[in-house]
């Protein structure tokens, strides 16, 4: 391939290839050659022109292939634009020739192709640079246009194209010829060239006046034709060219008009035109007036669809403002079309129209308009509702009948009506929140028009209405309730009318439906109001003959819709459910065979509908509340179940005696019961198999049905990706609500509301905006098959046996049009059943069910039918999944390679290749793997049939999908297999899509074959690679969508596996221009590989982007294409605002998320200013932002304009329409996307949060960004977002402000000293905040809010007492609402919605109390600081500095009522976490602030919540002294009861101290226990902080300390929370409790010792068993205080310092570790755990304490030894000094004075210190211990223990080497301590402890001293070191003084003159005493 990367086209290389590889050289070749042209040097191309021009020329008699003649022609055309321009004409004359050649030879048409392409691409390049030659050419194009095949004719168009692209109104002369020439053939039978005539016509018009003038309405006629028996591309294009001609009529283009004097159009006519093919289609006009009017053949319904969508292209081409403009003209128009006679001959038809105008209006109203205009459009929709309205009302109110005509109109309004308010409801539903305006002005009064549409006589309008509502009620939730009571007060007050009855019902089963969506919920009694109003329709039913169907049909509805409630509402209901069931259905046989001889046919009408709405109800119950399906229940549900059963197979006797009238009721019944039994297990009900077989196989055989009716389930059955196969089937566009009509199935796509009213309450299936069951005869049949695909599995081999047969039979007796039918259900019935066994894992039966299933399904594979072949293929491949057994596989393959060699028909040969791909799908590479080889073998075979594209698609598919399940086994046919899909590629005409989807699909079958293979650089790697790309860049330049999409994700996979060889730059462009396509699935596509790509590579991607858009700036016309200078990252917000396909959204929001996470920080101006953009948008059209996104229907005429049309006819210059403000769904993404920003930057740069550092960075590099210096965006785009109308918004915002406030609370003002930034914002915050409190707020953001109110009260950075007291009011108020109790009245959400708010209410306070104490405690701590800096900075501060205690004076009043809820609220905590075999023990009406009903969604918002709250009542327990003086008042407080019992009997303080204390600790406790992975880090130190404030209390002490189990069971549940919980914070926090703990343990212990000393004095015994360990000191497990706490305090250690243990040290594994400093935070927890250990053994007795010692000593003296390292400033880390002090502790604790002890106490000193002294010795390996600590310790060792340590020679040795070393060091620091610390030992009292030391270590000093005298001290540090040294000489005179006073002289001269140096003389004089005092 490097070969023909040259200028010229390399002969002698493309000579050596094979015959074969040649196309592929040359292809790669003119690739080269297109890239590099625009880029070389005009110089070189102009010199080696001439030679390229030969070399291209002659290519094209080469019979190219479509793809290389694009290219040829296009380089060609390049080659003369850039070089010289002489043999144009030549190459152009040259061309015609071949044009004009007679030779029709199939051989020498892709020669005539190839000169047609290089016509088309002169003229279209270089335009009028080619003078006069475009009369004679186009005349040539024409002429050949009239003798081509189909091929010939699509390339002539394409290239007439392109001539007038570039001629443009030059070429006028030829506008009418070409015209005339190219109409006749919109009816051609090629689509390909219908297609083609319709772009050729599309360009035409933009010069040809008289298309949309003289010819305006032939050309509408033409159109009309052209769409009759089109399929999809034909409908897009011809839909395109109908609405931009009828558009351009309407508003004719300036230039145009300018040069001919032309009348326009008006609206009403042009909209005429378009009605005439809605409603008449392409029949022409009116003919013989009077029969066309009369009714006749109904519209084609492709020309329907198609008119459709020229309607929406229509509207989108004059756009936006126009269509607000005249909006009111387009909904009349529309709204008449659906209420036309013509539109509405059958339900079905009339169900299609509605569709089709439901289309239209959402199509052009939902993405054209903002959403202010919106609400425009629904007020006008609206008044047209209220009209129709009154029409109705008028025929109704007419008795007399004066008006004859009025029946038909009301049955017309119905579609109207339906049309209508579906299109309300969609409005409303976008617009969710925003839509309120709408909702509340009352001159439009929308609530009571809406329901006044309830009491319509037709029930397709009352359902429809009944949606609208809903949708009002899930865009307002607070609308939800209201409208529920509205609706039950209207069924009361209105049961005497039947449209009453059934139009509330309706409503509200619709509204109750809805509930789910609701997070807020409604109330719980509305459950009891439903149920009563439902049994009272079903009680009152048999009273009036004229209303008891409707009451029947209205109870029964509103039963079912209840059950949406969920199990923990309809458990209250369940036992009179199961009555109310019972009692519908016959009890007996006896009472079935009683009933069946009496009533008449209404009585059996009132009955069956009755029963079916009875099973409708259970259905619903088992789908919504499985919790509640207990086997008791299952078993009284069975009995109507079966009931039903027998019952139904009498009805046909009873239709016999009645009338056939009652099938529709009948039918009804069967349905309810399939659904309902296909969802309960089939074990329940095995013993109505039989009955209930022969009913399904009745059904779908249709043996008692004379309709053909098909099932819709064939579809969703076969395999997705079969589509390609099925021909009519497309996949997903944009188009698919209407297409839908056009299926093969029976009523396809025509979904009703009315053809089953329970769907009105069920989920909305994915994807539908609204419930369109399909009409009963096909739902009945889809039930059947889906519920024999359930109960198959479970049938016996007998019964699947006489199944099948009797299949088979069924076929062979149908005919025809029936015989299709029947087969179509039969395959669908087999696949459901096949699918069900492959999911229960069970086989298909013996040989005999094999055999006939086999005969079944191989019958159908040479089925003439598509979709069938594509269905027996698919039951094949499932078989032999489900049998499994390798010969069984081998029969049905060998089968098929047999029927593949013979066959010569197309039918068998596509259904038998089809049949080997879906046996490799089905048992994968490993089952298949002997066939491997044959199957691939003809299959490659098959595909290069070129005389059946269809035989070619088929094996092409097939072959994909045999590459996609061998895996790694196809690796050795991926070259072959590679080549001939590169062949093919290069030769299939691209009018054959079908081929080039499939080879698509192959190639990326092929490459995830290959996988990371593709990375290496090995000849056939890279063969392959390169391969890969050609076919890759021979799709991307296909014209069909779906083959670009398959281009993009092939790509995409390459960029997976090989990223390096993927060319970005040419990619992201070409993906970026996808983003406008008008195909949904390319725009996927496209979306889905850019989302690969921000992954990935997110900054090149967003440059490649820019870069495109600079082309765009810069002139150069790049089509449709929406990316402005906001980037791609802009492009992509604006897409937010038009797609509502959920997939692509979702990888949007993904591909924003990668862009945000790799670039938001880099580039924060930038994507701030995007969010900016985004939230800060006016819901005005093209409000603040226009994200200029322009809808691609007009981008044809807008690719490259003449100059002289610069204008549209709106008067823009041609810039795209500024597109709709964003949406509040963008706003929301673009509010979470500010929040990950901030996020971003935490975790990036600190200096992001520091103003100072910021400003300073900032200076020193300007393009550096920070977010601090944008924080005045910040506050306001969450202002934005807080303040807005859409409450998800308020939501986000709220959070942002949060976020904000949190991260930058503590950011100080450089300017202002003292303060901090977020001061001057304090304004803005209260007024954000200020709405959310509003009594109309719903209760989530209340509780939001409340929750931000804590954290800027608490964050310390409100200044001003008025705006704390303003933000500090909001939450008083709020808590008032808190006070209010349970059932308040006004109650618009669910009771737990409640409980949320106030429960946030209460933990707001909490969090507020929390942070006044810390302040109050902090400002304690420092009083005199506090006071002078009060005084003197009383001027330069001023006023605004708030005083500490002022947050605690706000909060102080409300503590009373406060703290009776908190404590209430963690009453109602403890209950609710109780495990629920407790659930008895519950209150029966609820807590205090939850109700029973509501208990699992309480549970959710009290685990949020009571973390801040403990916390907080433990302060004020520990405040008020548990509440000693609010005891009084608590009787007559105002607060209601709050917990059952608390008044009748006043508990004394004790008790009532005692139940906080366990209430505090239980749920503490219970908490600790197992806190889930998933709780924040803030719940378990408010839980910890709560322990330790709350054992801070003196009476909390003396409880914990008297029960001593409980003290024992918290430091076990301590220890495990420290060995689940990591972060030192919490373990710091640990240890607080643990020392709270052991001090209220040491306290009561002293208490007992003071007590028992005062009960018996002297008796020293008692004294010595008090404590652990009593006489024996054995401290138990589990019981002991001592002990549980050595386990924690141990595991802290270990986990700081492993070295501890002695256990990792003997590990083979094990390297020794140098000690070394700790970091701060393990350092004070070493500290603090020291400190404890050191205590516990005062909490033993003495025995115990001995017990213990040890231990502790081992792990003080381990800390010491690990810790002791010297620092550079000589400072002493906490952990040492701790150990030291802990050791003094212990040393001279009270057990030393014990008498029985005093040899094992002794022992243990000594060993003690022999550790200290080990561990001291100076060792290489340690040469930054820190000796003055451990000295330090042995000083500690000698002073408080001397008794022991006296004559202990050994130590004494020791003790004097570590001295003497000190002494020694060359560190005067170290010199310093060491003889401050030998004075301490010299002065020691204990003569015969010093005086040896004094002995050894004297005459050392004074050495020391004397050499002093030679090198003078050079530091303040040795000066230090001299004077210390002299210090000890002075005492050890002043000791030797005692003893010989005659020395007298020398000592008072040294204590006169100190700070001299000592003369030898002096030191002489000294030496004398201290040798006497030794000798002595």
């Amino acid at each position: 391939m490097e070969l023909a990367h040259s200028l010229l086209l390399n002969e002698e290389a493309l000579a050596q290839i094979t015959e074969a590889k040649r196309p592929v050289f040359i292809f790669e070749w003119l690739r080269f050659l297109d890239k590099v042209l625009v880029a070389a040097n005009k110089v070189d191309v102009k010199e080696k022109q001439k030679k390229l021009v030969d070399q291209l020329t002659g290519l094209i008699s080469s019979a190219p292939g479509p793809p290389t003649r694009k290219l040829l022609a296009k380089n060609l055309a390049t080659l003369y634009s850039i070089g010289d321009t002489f043999t144009v004409f030549q190459t152009l004359d040259k061309c015609n020739d071949i044009i004009k050649s007679k030779d029709d030879t199939p051989a020498y048409l892709p020669t005539k192709l190839a000169a047609v392409a290089c016509v088309g691409a002169f003229y279209e390049k270089m335009g009028r640079m080619l003078g006069s030659s475009f009369p004679d050419t186009i005349n040539n194009l024409l002429k050949a246009l009239k003798s081509a095949e189909s091929q010939g004719r699509g390339e002539i168009l394409l290239s007439l194209q392109k001539v007038l692209n570039g001629l443009g109104g030059a070429a006028a002369s030829c506008h009418r010829d070409i015209y005339k020439n190219a109409r006749s053939l919109l009816t051609d039978r090629s689509m390909a060239v219908r297609c083609a005539v319709a772009k050729c016509l599309s360009e035409l018009q933009n010069e040809a006046v008289f298309m949309w003038t003289t010819e305006l309405e032939n050309m509408a006629t033409l159109c009309f034709k052209a769409l009759e028996g089109s399929n999809y591309g034909v409908r897009v294009a011809v839909a395109k060219l109908l609405g931009t001609v009828m558009a351009t009529a309407l508003m004719p283009k300036q230039a145009a008009v300018m040069r001919q004097n032309v009348k326009r159009a008006t609206l009403e006519e042009v909209l005429e035109l378009m009605a005439t093919g809605f409603l008449r289609g392409g029949s022409g006009f009116l003919k013989s007036g009077g029969e066309m009017l009369k009714g006749g053949a109904s519209v084609s319904r492709e020309v329907r669809v198609g008119v459709t969508q020229a309607y929406v292209v229509f509207v989108t081409t004059l756009g936006g403002q126009w269509l607000e403009r005249n909006f009111a003209t387009f909904l009349s128009h529309v709204l008449d079309l659906v209420s036309h006679p013509r539109a509405t001959q059958t339900h079905v038809e009339a169900v299609y129209s509605r569709r089709c105008v439901s289309f239209m209006l959402r199509a052009t109203l939902g993405s054209l308009l903002g959403e202010k205009a919106q609400i425009a459009a629904g007020k006008e929709i609206c008044q047209a509702i209220s009209k129709q309205m009154r029409a109705v009302e008028a025929v109704v109110n007419d008795l007399n009948g004066e008006n004859k005509t009025g029946a038909a109109d009301v049955s017309a309004s119905q579609h109207v009506m339906v049309c209508a308010l579906k299109e309300l409801g969609s409005i409303v539903q976008s617009l969710s929140a925003t839509s309120s305006p709408l909702i509340q002005e009352p001159s439009i009064g929308l609530l009571e028009t809406v329901t006044s549409v309830l009491l319509h006589p037709s029930m397709a309008a009352r359902l429809a209405a009944a949606w609208c509502l809903r949708c009002i009620a899930m865009a307002l939730p607070y609308q939800l309730t209201p409208l529920l009571d509205r609706c039950a007060e209207r069924i009361n007050n209105l049961k005497s009318s039947p449209e009453a009855v059934s139009g509330y019902s309706f409503a509200m089963a619709a509204l109750l439906g809805g509930v789910h969506q609701c997070p807020l919920g409604i109330p719980h009694s509305k459950g009891k109001l439903v149920v009563s109003i439902a049994e009272d329709l079903l009680r009152t039913a048999a009273q009036n003959s004229r209303l008891s169907l409707q009451r029947t049909q209205a109870g029964w509805l509103l039963l079912g819709a209840l059950m949406t409630l969920g199990p923990s509402l309809v458990r209250y209901h369940l036992p009179k459910m199961l009555l109310l069931w019972r009692n519908v259905f016959p009890r007996s046989q006896k009472e079935l065979e009683a009933e069946k001889a009496r009533g008449d046919s209404f009585t059996w009408q009132v009955t069956l509908e009755g029963r079916a709405g009875a099973l409708c109800a259970m259905r619903s119950f088992v789908a919504h509340c499985p919790e509640l399906l207990t086997e008791d229940v299952i078993r009284r549900l069975m009995t109507p179940v079966e009931c039903a059963m027998t019952m139904i197979s009498h009805v046909p006797a009873i239709i016999k005696v009645h009338g056939a009238h009652l099938k529709a009721s009948a039918a009804m019944v069967r349905l309810r019961l399939y659904d309902i039994l296909a969802l309960l297990p089939p074990k329940t009900y095995e013993g109505i198999f039989n009955a209930l077989l022969r009913e399904l196989v009745a059904e779908f055989t249709l043996t008692d049905n004379s309709s053909n009716t098909t099932t819709s389930l064939l579809r969703s059955l076969c395999h997705y990706d079969d589509s390609v196969l099925m021909g009519s089937w497309l996949q997903e566009t944009d188009h698919k609500s209407i297409e839908d009509q056009l299926q093969p199935n029976s009523a396809s796509g025509s979904g009703a509301l009315e053809h089953d009213p329970s769907s009105i309450y069920l989920r909305v299936p994915v994807g539908e905006a609204i419930p369109g069951p399909l009409p009963l005869g096909v739902s009945v049949i889809d039930a059947s098959v889906a519920l024999f695909g359930v109960v198959f599995p479970h049938v016996s081999f007998k019964h699947r046996l006489q199944m099948l047969d009797h299949f088979a039979e069924c076929i062979k007796q149908a005919k025809g049009v029936r015989q299709q039918s029947v087969q179509l259900n039969i395959f669908t019935a087999v696949l459901s059943a096949l699918k069900g066994l492959a999911e229960n894992k069970s086989t298909l039966g013996p040989e005999e069910v094999r055999k006939s299933a086999l005969a079944l399904v191989m019958g159908a594979l040479d089925n003439s039918n598509p979709i069938l072949r594509c269905a027996a293929g698919e039951a094949l491949g499932r078989m032999a999944q489900v049998v499994g057994e390798a010969t069984f596989i081998a029969r049905m393959a060998q089968t098929s390679f047999d029927k593949l060699k013979s066959a010569r028909d197309v039918v068998s040969r596509t259904g038998h290749s089809l049949a080997l791909g879906c046996l490799h799908r089905y048992v994968g590479g490993i089952g298949s793997g002997q066939h491997l080889k044959t199957s691939v073998s003809i299959l490659l075979a098959l595909a290069q049939d070129g005389s059946s594209h269809e035989v070619q698609t088929w094996a092409l598919h097939s072959l994909a999908l045999i590459v996609d399940s061998s895996g790694p086994m196809y690796r050795g046919y991926v070259e072959p297999t590679l080549s001939l899909v590169l062949t093919l590629l290069l030769t299939v005409p691209p009018s054959h899509t079908e081929v080039h989807q499939c080879l698509g699909r192959c190639l990326g079958a092929l490459i995830t074959t290959v996988g990371p293979e593709l990375q290496g650089n090995g000849a056939t790697i890279s063969t392959i690679r390169s391969s890969c790309l050609v076919g890759c860049a021979i799709m991307q330049d296909h014209s069909d969508s779906l083959v670009q999409a398959a281009a993009i994700s092939c790509l995409q996979q390459l960029h997976m596996f090989a990223p390096r060889h993927v060319n970005l730059s040419s990619l992201v462009p070409c993906l970026c221009v996808h983003l406008c396509s008008s195909h949904l699935l390319l725009r996927r596509a496209a979306v889905a590989c850019l989302r690969q790509l921000a992954q990935r590579e997110a900054s090149e991607v967003c440059e490649y982007a820019m870069s495109l858009a600079k082309k765009a700036g810069d002139g150069k016309k790049v089509a449709n294409l929406n990316i402005t200078e906001t980037g791609l990252e802009g492009a992509l917000f604006g897409m937010l605002d038009h797609e509502t396909d959920r997939k692509l959204c979702s990888d949007i929001h993904d591909t924003l998320g990668h862009m945000l996470s790799s670039l938001a920080v880099e580039k924060l101006s930038h994507w701030l200013k995007l969010c900016k953009d985004v939230l800060a948008a006016t819901t005005d059209v093209g409000g603040a932002v226009a994200f200029e996104v322009e809808k691609d229907e007009d981008s044809e005429k807008k690719d490259e304009m003449d100059d002289d049309i610069m204008f549209t006819g709106l008067g823009e210059d041609d810039k795209p329409k500024p597109s709709v403000a964003p949406r509040w769904v963008t706003r929301v993404f673009a509010a979470d996307c500010l929040c990950r920003i901030i996020l971003l930057c935490e975790n990036a740069d600190k200096a992001h949060f520091d103003l100072a550092a910021a400003r300073s960075a900032k200076s020193k590099n300007p393009k550096g960004d920070l977010l601090v210096l944008h924080l005045s965006d910040l506050i306001r785009m969450a202002f934005m977002a807080a303040t807005d109308h859409s409450n998800q918004l308020r939501m986000a915002g709220l959070q942002a402000l949060e976020d904000i406030i949190k991260k930058f609370a503590s950011v100080p003002e450089p300017e202002f000293p003292g303060h901090v930034i977020l001061e001057q914002y304090q304004a803005n915050v209260g007024a954000a905040l200020r709405p959310a409190f509003s009594p109309d707020t719903p209760s989530d953001i209340t509780a939001k809010a409340s929750q931000v109110c804590s954290t800027w009260i608490g964050s310390g950075v409100v200044s001003d007492l008025n705006d704390l007291r303003r933000v500090h009011n909001l939450l008083v108020s709020s808590l008032d609402k808190a006070q209010a109790g349970k059932g308040s009245s006004s109650q618009l959400y669910s009771e737990s919605a409640t409980t949320m708010e106030k429960l946030a209410v209460l933990k707001a306070w909490a969090e507020v109390y929390v942070v006044a104490m810390k302040i109050k405690k902090e400002a304690e701590a420092k009083p005199d600081k506090t006071i002078r800096s009060g005084d003197e900075d009383e001027d330069d501060l001023g006023a605004d500095v708030l005083p500490p205690d002022s947050l605690i004076t706000l909060v102080q009043p409300e503590l009373p009522s406060l703290s009776r809820l908190w404590l209430a609220m963690l009453r109602d905590y403890a209950l609710l976490t109780l495990p629920a075999e407790f659930s008895s023990q519950l209150p029966p009406d609820g807590g205090a602030f939850y109700t029973p009903e509501t208990i699992d969604t309480a549970r959710l918002h009290y685990r949020g919540s009571w973390a801040p709250v403990l916390h907080a009542v433990a302060l004020w327990l520990n405040s008020t002294g548990f509440g000693a003086c609010e005891e009084k008042e608590e009787v007559s407080s105002k607060v209601p009861a709050l917990h059952s019992g608390a008044l009748s009997t006043a508990k004394t303080f004790e008790e009532s101290v005692k139940d906080r204390m366990h209430l505090m600790l239980g749920v503490s406790i219970e908490f600790l226990c197992f806190p889930r992975p998933e709780e924040p880090i803030e719940h378990v130190m408010s839980c910890l902080q709560a322990l330790s404030t709350l054992l801070e209390s003196p009476c909390a002490k003396t409880h914990i300390a008297e029960d001593q189990l409980l003290a024992v069971e918290l430091l076990n549940v301590l220890h495990r929370l420290l060995l689940t919980r990591d972060p030192p914070v919490i373990q710091l926090q640990v240890t607080a409790v643990v020392q709270e703990i052991i001090r209220a343990a040491l306290n009561h212990l002293q208490q007992q010792k003071s007590n028992k000393g005062k009960v018996k004095e002297g008796q020293i015994d008692s004294q010595l068993i008090l404590g652990e360990g009593g006489e024996t000191g054995e401290l138990v497990p589990g019981s002991s205080l001592v002990f549980a706490s050595m386990e924690l305090l141990v595991f802290i250690l270990v986990r700081h310092l492993p070295q501890l243990n002695t256990r990792v040290k003997e590990s083979p594994s094990h390297v020794p570790m140098r000690p070394q400093r700790l970091p701060e935070e393990s350092a004070r927890l070493v500290a603090n755990t020291v400190a404890i250990l050191a205590e516990l053994p005062l909490l033993c007795s003495p025995a115990g304490s001995m017990t213990i010692l040890p231990t502790v000593l081992f792990l003080i003296t381990g800390v010491l030894r690990e810790t002791a390292v010297k620092t550079a400033d000589n400072s002493v880390s906490t952990s040492v000094s701790a150990a030291l002090q802990g050791i003094k502790t212990i040393i001279i604790s009270p057990v030393a004075r014990v008498d029985n002890l005093q040899t094992q106490w002794s022992a243990l000193v000594r060993s003690s210190l022999a550790s200290v002294l080990e561990d001291s010795q100076p060792d290489e390996s340690r040469p930054d211990l820190d000796e003055i600590s451990m000295l330090t310790a042995i000083t500690l060792f000698l002073l408080s223990a001397s008794n022991e340590l006296v004559g202990v020679t050994v130590l004494q040795k020791g003790c004097m080497e570590r001295f003497r070393n000190a002494l020694n060091s060359s560190d005067p620091w170290v010199q310093a301590r060491c003889y401050q610390l030998l004075l301490s030992v010299f002065q020691h009292s204990t003569r015969p402890l010093s005086t040896p030391y004094i002995h050894a270590l004297a005459p050392l000093l004074v050495e020391k001293l004397k050499a002093v005298e030679r090198s003078r001290p050079k530091t303040a540090a040795e000066l230090q070191a001299v004077q210390e040294g002299i210090k000890v000489l002075e005492n050890l005179v002043g000791m030797g003084e005692e003893q010989n006073p005659a020395v007298d002289f020398p000592q008072r001269l040294a204590s006169r003159h100190p700070w001299t140096h000592p003369s030898d003389y002096q030191l002489l004089l000294l030496e004398a005493p201290i040798k006497n005092n030794v000798r002595t």
